[in-house]
C-alpha cells in the first residue's frame, strides 16, 4: 500500500513539473507571425506572393502536396516565397491557430503587402495554384 502511494506521489510530482514546464513556454503571437511575414517580404524584394501550406508530414493529402509545393518553389522561387508549417507539431500549432484552419492541408496566399487574398482546403493541383499565383502578380 505504501509503495502504491509513493508511486502515485512521484507520478503526481512529475506530472505537475511537466505541466509547469509546458505552460511556461513562450508562445508565438499573431503579432510575431505578422512580423515574420513582413520580414520575408522586405528581405526578398522580388517576392510577389507568400504561399503558405499548413499541413502535416503524416497526412496523406499533405504528402500529395509536397511534390506540388517543391515544383512551385523551384519554378517560381524568385517571385513566390513558399512556407510549410507542420501544424501537428509544437512549432507549427501557433500557425494553425493564427490562420484559423479547420482541415489540412490548407493553402493560404498572401499578397506583397502580407494580406491574405486566397485560401483553399484540401489537395490543390499545381495548375490551379498557378492561376492563384497569377492573380497575385506572379509572372508565369
Amino acid at each position: 500500500m505504501l509503495k502504491k502511494i509513493s508511486l502515485l506521489l512521484v507520478a503526481g510530482i512529475v506530472f505537475i513539473g511537466l505541466s509547469l514546464g509546458i505552460s511556461a513556454e513562450k508562445s508565438t503571437t499573431k503579432k510575431d507571425i505578422h512580423k515574420q511575414e513582413q520580414k520575408v517580404l522586405s528581405d526578398k524584394k522580388n517576392i510577389k506572393v507568400i504561399f503558405i501550406e499548413l499541413g502535416s508530414v503524416n497526412c496523406m493529402p499533405c504528402k500529395m502536396m509536397q511534390p506540388v509545393i517543391a515544383d512551385i518553389e523551384k519554378e517560381y522561387g524568385a517571385q513566390v516565397n513558399v512556407i510549410f508549417y507542420d501544424v501537428w507539431t509544437k512549432e507549427g500549432k501557433p500557425y494553425a491557430e493564427q490562420y484559423g484552419i479547420r482541415t489540412i492541408p490548407t493553402q493560404i496566399f498572401l499578397d506583397k503587402d502580407g494580406n491574405e487574398y486566397f485560401r483553399h482546403q484540401g489537395f490543390f493541383p499545381k495548375e490551379e495554384i498557378i492561376k492563384v499565383l497569377e492573380k497575385g502578380g506572379v509572372k508565369i
